[in-house]
Parts: structure tokens; C-alpha cells; sequence
């Protein structure tokens, strides 16, 4: 593996010709000849622009023969590489198939593609669509690549050169051992070309890449085409991050640390209590103050950006609904930034892109609202939009008839959608748990899109001043390079019955130890062996220091730490006690008992809505094992409505009082929440909460506590007058000793970790007659053919008749369970299902992953590992169904309660699915396969047939 660095733009050699001797202008016109014949002169010839010195490293290796990575910032023109592969394909009678991460990537790249070589040369394969799959050029999604590979496709013959764009998509947790799993199986034939943004550690996935390709040349390239400047917006004044004229040791704008300083010394509200003439004199501070910084609105953002000649403009706001509220507050404010020219252009485009939707589905999906930013040049973008409406704004603000758009972040992956500036609202976001600091890498990733290469001279990056900022911590997300590609490969059981058919068990084990996953873990082992051996020599100075003349203090320690334990373990006894009397009195509420939360964030007064589920009472869910008791739905005196834990309970608790729940209460509704809860407090809000009484400790009567410090006052190191001293050194050799045995236990745990995995998931289908020692069976060749996260509750499904006699609207119900996942956690009330069979086959879609769910706990297949089946999520279900019968889209938008692209997303996912198991289920004596078949044609209709190319 070579690695070559590139820092910035320039020729490759010198051109000063006139210092040559007459010999040296001979090679210099013989090489420059030598390339003009070269499959990269002609390429060069079809741009109109040079190419950068790292396009043409990568270039040189490819034509060259050799695989390579090329890692680059966002806009720096790494595709260039990948079309060179295409270009090269064709020269040399090949195919070429360049893979994407997301759909709408792929349909871009197929556009750009056609544009250049003409629509019969080019493809198109994503999950639900294709266009003219056998073509030289194929652009695909990752997945369609990996499920070729399984299949033997007679497409792969032929195949000389994978593009795979945004490779570093595999650290996605979700989807990125795809990557991994296509870069393994790849034919050794095959040139990879990997294209990835800037990561810390490309020359270690370099290092991999050579083993498991062969040649590898890694390329990295970390100088921006196009220079970006940092600011911060607070006021109306427009900082610079970071001081000019220092070169690259860039210190902080002293100006912007000043401003933090000052608004750190803002009088707080109890300095404002001090007397009145003290209040008057802060308000008076303040006042002067604010009229200094503030956080400018939305609408005034735009406005500067736009008197400052630094539109187009991304704003980044990590909320769906926040962006469509920006987009209101603009229009509200009057903001136009197109004139009448452009407004006729934008309409125009609109209409022709938008002529397939119906009249009466335009007003249900906003359509006049969203044309009305539009022909302003304002716009959303996020994941809740419909498809069409998305690449329409993408179209319109790569033409510059959209001047403004608010996104959020997912608008940073990969979408070729460049712009003048950036903007970022917060540098917090939420991230499925937590709201937490963005990270450099999502920083550097965001802020990529500031400046159009060819069209910028620079490019902006504004952060909005918000009040508690440092300056500090932002100049080091824009200062950090750190973005490090860490794998996510897991295998799963479709992989483990595919590679079992194709390779055998021994092979199989052998591929996935090739692994980047396994690489990563391999030379992690290297650190910590280091460490072991670092504490073996501090263990034994620890063991000097604690030698007493007395006697054997190691032994009088072990005394010590038998006795805390003891100690320790009676607490534990106490508490777990406590809390099995708590779940006791859980299981006794009934639905109306007034009670009251003894601590946490819902302490007070509640009324039970649902007691939950009685302890036991699981169906196979780990998570569900694992506590004590029910999880009572209450309405808290705040009407809030949730379902609390044990934790919440730590004390047993009992009804206060019974109130009756009126058969028309709503939990979702706002008015219905806070009747009741009013009525609560009027009913029960006079009574005291029952204080716990004290019992006496367990440690009080406990014999082994008794004989432990009677052996401890009677050994002789307990006389020692050092003895103190010698404990602390006991303690410390103790802890090492401890820690030691840790880090031996990592060894031992990340050696061959995916190899032991792939072994326990190949011993559970053994169990399940989906393999029988090297062959595959017909479940197995089931299995094979169903990809996604609940395969194997799927194949189940299927090999148990669960399906059978349902119609098409109740499979499509079925199937979405095994798609969906809900964005809210479980605090919502039980979804609501179609009737008849199709609530009966959901329910046992449950009892059947329940036993699953128990099996994997017994083979010790783990969810936290990211392997296994997670429960199936009925939520999508009763949209399903209503969209499969036929429904109109404003009734099931209004009854699903989601934004028009979810739906579409939720239902391209459900048709996906119908068409692997239309492909997988019995041709004899099942109608599965055909009502699946039927399936698609009812749910691919309207917006969700309409929505994209892809």
C-alpha cells in the first residue's frame, strides 16, 4: 500500500522548461506523448476544468490496475475517480457499478451518468426500481450490490471496476455492514474504487482494503477547493471565528471571547433581589447589554445573509417541524429573494414536476404553502417530506432559484446540493436518547456544503450566537479533523445461511474474520497487551509497599474487603427487598387509584390509566424480564401522561383514593389531559403522601458481619501503627489486580469476537432445522432470500403458515411490522389494527418472536451487540391497511399522524419486503407469494408511486 497526500491544487511538475538540457526536453516531450495515449488524457479532455493533483494520483493507480481509497473533503470533486472507473469500464469492454448509500444519491448519479454517455449505456437498481439493469453502467444502492453478490446474479459477469460512494457509511450502525459485506465477497477480479470524506484513519482502513483486495493505493487529500470561513452572528454583528494574520496557528477572535466574558458576568436573577435601586441598575446593564448580542431570528439570519452577498444558504435545524416553522416565519416576515423572472421559472418547474400528483392530493400534502415559499426562493428540507417535493427543492437551489433552505442534518449525506454559506442554529442535538454536543465530524460534515467549487471564491460557515456559548469549544469542532471510520459489521442470519450455502461453515468463519471489524479489534489487542504488562511490574512494587512486620497483611486486607462486601451485599439485599415489595403493591393498582410517585421526574400526585404488564407476564422480551413489575400508565397532576418504571418506585405505594376515568378521556388530547387532571387535584390533592418508616439494618443481627471483625480486631497487623498506610497500598494492589484481570478478559473477548458470533447465530438455525452441519436447508434457502433487521421472524412467519388466507390490505398490514419503527419511545397507547384475521396473524407474529426472542437469549445472541430480532412495532400497521383498501391519502395521513414522507418512506420499505417474500414463500399449496404480489400493486399507488425515480 502507498499513501499519498495531497495539500493543495497546482501542476504536477515543474514547467520551467527553459533550465532543461536539450536530453531532459527529450524525456519531458517523450513522457508528455506517453500520456496523451493514456486512458486518462482522454477523460481529462472531456472536462473543462484541470484536474487536482489527488484526482490525478488516483487516477494514475486505477489505470494502473490498482484498487484505491480516496478520502477528501466534501465538494473536492472525489467522484471525478469514480467516474474515471466508468470511463475506464467502457474503454476496456467491462461493466462498472457505482453504489450509493441512499436512493436519492443514486438517482443523482444516474441523471449525471446519462447526461454524459446517454441513457442506453446507464442503469438504474435501487429496492423498488429498474431501469434497464443490464446496461455497462449500473448505479445502485449498496444493498441491491450485496444481495447480487448472494444470489450469483448473472448480472456480476462482466464486472471489472465498484464504485462505492460514501464508503464511510460503514460506521452506520444501521446499515454499514452492507459495505463491508460487498468489499469481502467481491470477485478478486474486481477493481474497488472507495470514495470517502475525510476520516483520521484512512491509512488504517487502507491497511485492511490491502489485505482483503490486494493493491491498494490509499490517497488522502485534505486541502478544500474552496476556502472556508468561520463566523459567529450575534446581534447585528458578524464575527470571525478565529483572529487573521496568524497563520495556521489560528487563535480565537479576542473580540468573540470578550463577548462570552461579558455575557457570563449578566447579572443573574438573584443578584436582581438585592434592593431596588440594585434592580434598576442591573435592568439598565442588561438593557445596554442586549442591545449589543442577541440570537437573531430566522427571518433577520436571512436578511443579513442576503445583504452580505453570502446567499444560498443551508441552515442546519435538528427538528423536521422546526425547519417548516423557519419557513413560516420567513414568509410571515415578507422575505422575497426572487424576483418576478425567477418566480415564473420556479412555477413553471414545480407544475411540470408536480403534473402526476392529483388536485385533491395537493392541498393534504401542503402544496400551496410549500409553492409559496418556493416562488419566494424559501424552502424545507428533511425526511418528513414527500420525495418529489424534496429533489424539486434540491433541483430549484442547485439553479439558484432557491436562495434559502432549512434542513436537517440528513440533507449533509451525500446529496450533491453545495451552497455559499452554512448556518447553524444550535451546536446541540438530539441523538435518539439525548440532546448532546454535535461532534467535529458531524461539524466538518455540515459546514462541507459552504462553498460551490467553480462558482465561490469562498465559502461560510455562521453560527448563531446563543447565550452560555464558548468560543472556545467551538473553535475546536472547527479545528478537529477527527472523524475516524469505526466498523459496525455484525453478522446476521440471512449472512450466516448465504454464506454457509456458498463457501461452508469452515470458509464462512474464515471470510468474517477478514472483517474490518475483526481488523480494528486485532490491532486494538496489541494496546492492550502493553497495558498488562505495565500493571505486572506495578503489582509488585504495590506488593512491597504493603509488607507489615506484623504479620501477612494481604491476608488481614482480604479480611477488610470480605467484611465491605458483606456490608455492601446486605444493602443490596435491603433494596432488592424494598423494591420486590414495591412490585407487589404495582400488581395490586387497578385503573382510577389515585396515587402518589415517590421520586423521580414524576414524583406527586397520578392517577393510573393502565397498570401495565404483572411481572412475568413477558413473552420472551429481555427487556421486559429484566424489571420487577408492571409500568403504569399515569396522568401526573401537570397533565402529562406516562408510563413510569420500578425505578419510580422504589418504595411499596398505595391508592390514595379511586376516581372514575371518563369513557371519551383522550391521553392525546390536550383539553381531555387537563380536565382530568384537574379533577384529580380537586379529588385527592388535599391528602398527604404516607411517609416510609425505617426498619433496622440487616447488618445489626448478622452473624458473618460479627465474626469477620472479631477475626480482623484479633490479627496481629491490626496493631501495626502504619496500618493505615499499608491498607491504602493493599487497596491500590487490589484495584490493579482487579483492573489486570478487565483488560485480560478484553483480550480474550475481542479475539475471533465476529468468528464466536457467527458461531452461536449457525448453532440457533441448526436448532431451527435451517442448517444441518454444511447444508442449507429449504428454510434455510428461505432465509437466504429475506434481507432486513427481522429476517428471521419473517422466514418464520412463513414456514408456519401465518399468512396463509389473509388479503392483500392484511399482509401489507402484517409486513409493515416488520419494517416500522416508531420515533417515540413507549409511552404511546397501544396502536390501533385492522380487525379479523389480520389481528390475529399480528398477534402471533408476537408469540412467535417472543419465542425467538427466548432461543437467542439461550444461544446468547444479544440486541445490545447489534445482532438478534427486536420486538416487531405494530404502529404502521392500521395505516397499511387503510392505504391497501383503497383509502384517500387525507384520511390516512390524518389517522397515522405522520408527515406525507414517512408514509411514503414506511410504505416503499412494506413493498420491498412483500417483494422478497412474494420471492421466497412456497410456490405449492401457499397463496402467499401471490397475495403478496397483489399486495404491491395496492400500496404502490398514488404519492407512494409518484414520489421519485427510485
Amino acid at each position: 500500500m502507498i499513501v499519498l497526500l495531497s495539500v493543495g491544487t497546482g501542476t504536477l511538475e515543474s514547467t520551467m522548461t527553459e533550465d532543461l538540457s536539450p536530453a531532459e526536453r527529450y524525456a519531458a516531450a517523450r513522457r508528455r506523448a506517453a500520456e496523451q495515449a493514456t486512458a486518462l488524457a482522454s477523460f481529462r479532455e472531456m472536462y473543462d476544468f484541470g484536474l487536482d493533483p489527488f484526482q490525478i494520483e488516483a487516477c494514475q493507480a486505477l489505470e494502473a490496475g490498482k484498487g484505491v481509497l480516496v478520502a477528501a473533503p466534501t465538494g473536492s470533486g472525489k467522484t471525478i475517480v469514480g467516474e474515471f472507473a466508468v470511463h475506464l469500464a467502457l474503454r476496456q469492454g467491462k461493466k462498472c457499478f457505482y453504489t450509493t448509500p441512499i436512493k436519492a444519491l443514486s438517482n443523482q448519479k444516474y441523471a449525471d451518468l446519462c447526461r454524459r454517455y446517454g441513457d442506453g449505456m446507464v442503469g438504474l437498481l435501487t429496492g423498488d426500481n429498474s431501469i434497464n439493469p443490464d446496461a455497462a453502467v449500473v448505479v445502485m444502492t449498496t444493498e441491491v450490490l450485496r444481495n447480487m453478490l448472494y444470489a450469483g446474479s448473472q448480472t456480476l459477469i462482466g464486472l471489472g471496476y465498484v464504485v462505492m460512494d460514501e464508503v464511510h457509511y460503514l460506521s452506520d450502525r444501521f446499515r454499514g455492514a452492507v459495505w463491508e459485506e460487498v468489499i469481502i465477497h467481491l470477485p478478486e477480479s474486481v477493481t474497488l474504487v472507495s470514495l470517502s470524506a475525510t476520516v483520521s484513519n484512512a491509512e488504517e482502513f487502507g491497511d485492511w482494503l490491502d489485505t482483503v483486495r490486494g493493491d491498494t493505493e490509499v490517497i488522502v487529500s485534505e486541502h478544500r477547493p474552496v476556502p472556508l470561513f468561520q463566523h459567529v452572528l450575534a446581534g447585528r454583528r458578524m464575527y470571525d471565528l478565529f483572529e487573521e494574520g496568524e497563520g495556521h496557528k489560528k487563535a480565537v477572535n479576542p473580540d468573540l471571547a470578550r463577548l462570552a466574558r461579558m455575557e457570563a458576568q449578566r447579572p443573574s436573577f438573584q443578584d436582581r433581589r438585592r434592593g431596588r435601586a440594585m434592580r434598576e441598575a442591573d435592568r439598565e446593564r442588561e438593557r445596554r447589554q442586549r442591545s449589543r448580542v442577541w440570537t437573531p431570528g430566522r427571518p433577520e439570519v436571512i436578511e443579513r445573509l442576503d445583504a452580505e452577498g453570502l446567499l444560498p444558504a443551508i441552515t442546519f435545524i435538528f427538528s423536521r417541524a422546526a425547519c417548516e416553522a423557519a419557513v413560516q416565519q420567513c414568509l410571515y416576515a415578507g422575505l422575497r429573494l426572487n424576483d418576478d423572472e425567477a418566480r415564473e421559472k420556479v412555477r413553471e418547474l414545480v407544475e411540470e414536476r408536480t403534473s402526476s400528483i392529483p388536485p385533491e392530493d395537493l392541498h393534504v400534502l401542503g402544496y400551496y404553502e410549500w409553492l409559496e415559499g418556493l416562488e419566494r426562493g424559501i424552502a424545507a428540507h428533511h425526511a418528513g417530506m414527500l420525495p418529489t417535493f424534496k429533489e424539486v427543492v434540491e433541483e430549484l437551489f442547485v439553479r439558484g432559484l432557491v436562495k434559502a433552505v432549512f434542513a436537517t442534518e440528513t440533507l449533509a449525506l451525500g446529496i450533491n446540493m453545495p451552497a455559499r454559506s452554512v448556518v447553524l442554529e444550535k451546536l446541540v442535538k438530539w441523538n435518539g436518547e439525548q440532546h448532546a454536543d454535535i461532534t467535529p465530524g458531524e461539524y466538518t460534515q455540515l459546514t462541507g456544503r459552504a462553498g460551490r467549487r467553480g462558482i465561490d471564491v469562498e465559502g461560510h460557515a455562521v453560527v448563531l450566537w446563543q447565550r452560555g456559548m464558548s468560543p472556545e469549544h467551538l473553535a475546536g469542532l472547527a479545528g478537529t479533523r477527527t472523524y475516524p471510520l469505526r466498523s459496525s459489521f455484525k453478522p446476521s442470519y440471512n449472512m450466516a445461511v448465504n454464506l454457509v450455502d456458498q463457501f461452508g461453515r469452515h470458509r464462512s468463519r474464515e471470510l468474517l474474520e477478514t472483517s474490518f471489524a475483526q481488523f480494528q479489534a486485532d490491532k486494538s489487542v496489541v494496546g492492550i497487551s502493553r497495558q498488562v504488562q505495565r500493571n505486572e511490574e506495578g503489582l509488585a512494587g504495590y506488593k512491597e509497599s504493603m509488607t507489615c512486620h506484623l504479620g501477612n497483611f494481604e491476608e488481614y486486607a482480604q479480611l477488610r474487603r470480605e467484611l465491605k462486601d458483606r456490608e455492601t451485599e446486605l444493602a443490596r439485599q435491603g433494596v432488592s427487598q424494598r423494591r420486590a415489595e414495591a412490585a407487589v403493591a404495582l400488581e395490586k393498582l387497578k385503573p382510577g387509584d389515585v396515587i402518589h410517585v415517590p421520586t423521580g421526574k414524576y414524583a406527586g400526585l397520578a392517577l393510573v390509566l393502565d397498570p401495565g404488564l404483572p411481572a412475568g407476564r413477558s413473552n420472551g422480551h429481555r427487556g421486559f424480564e429484566q424489571h420487577d413489575g408492571p409500568r403504569p400508565l399515569v396522568l401526573t397532576a401537570e397533565r402529562q401522561v406516562k408510563r413510569l418504571a420500578a425505578i419510580d418506585f422504589p418504595v411499596p405505594v398505595e391508592a390514595l383514593e379511586r376516581m372514575r376515568i371518563p369513557k371519551s378521556f383522550n391521553p392525546r388530547s390536550p383539553q381531555s389531559r387537563r380536565d382530568l387532571a384537574s379533577a384529580l387535584r380537586t379529588k385527592a390533592g388535599h391528602i398527604p403522601p404516607e411517609r416510609a418508616r425505617k426498619k433496622r439494618s440487616q447488618a445489626a443481627d448478622d452473624r458473618e458481619i460479627a465474626r469477620l471483625r472479631t477475626a480482623i480486631r484479633a490479627h496481629p497487623c491490626h496493631g501495626c501503627n502504619d496500618r493505615e498506610d499499608h491498607a491504602r497500598w493493599a487497596e491500590r494492589y487490589h484495584r490493579l489486580i482487579r483492573d489486570t484481570s478487565q483488560l485480560e478478559r478484553r483480550i480474550e473477548g475481542r479475539t475471533n469476537t465476529i468468528a464466536r458470533t457467527f458461531d452461536r447465530i449457525v448453532a440457533l438455525l441448526t436448532e431451527l432445522d435451517y442448517l444441518r452441519g454444511e447444508e442449507v436447508t429449504v428454510h434455510g434457502k428461505r432465509l437466504a432470500r429475506l434481507y432486513g433487521e427481522l429476517d428471521l421472524l419473517a422466514s418464520e412467519c412463513l414456514r408456519e403458515g401465518v399468512w396463509e388466507g389473509l388479503g392483500p390490505a392484511e399482509l401489507a398490514a402484517c409486513v409493515s411490522a416488520l419494517v416500522y419503527e416508531a420515533r417515540v419511545g413507549d409511552d404511546a397507547m397501544a396502536p390501533k389494527l385492522p380487525s379479523g384475521k389480520a389481528k390475529a396473524a399480528l398477534g402471533e407474529m408476537v408469540r412467535i418472536w417472543g419465542r425467538l426472542d427466548a432461543l437467542e437469549e439461550e444461544f446468547r445472541i444479544t440486541q445490545t451487540e447489534g445482532v438478534g430480532q427486536r420486538e416487531p412495532d405494530l404502529g404502521f400497521a392500521w395505516a397499511a391497511y387503510m392505504w391497501a383498501t383503497g383509502m384517500g391519502l387525507d384520511e390516512v395521513l390524518r389517522e397515522a399522524e405522520m408527515p406525507a414522507g414517512d408514509f411514503v418512506r414506511w410504505c416503499k420499505q412494506v413493498i420491498d419486503v412483500l417483494g422478497q417474500i412474494s420471492a421466497a414463500a412456497p410456490v405449492e399449496g401457499s397463496t402467499v407469494a401471490k397475495t403478496a404480489r397483489k399486495a404491491v400493486d395496492l400500496v404502490l399507488r398514488g404519492v407512494v408511486a409518484y414520489s421519485s425515480v427510485g
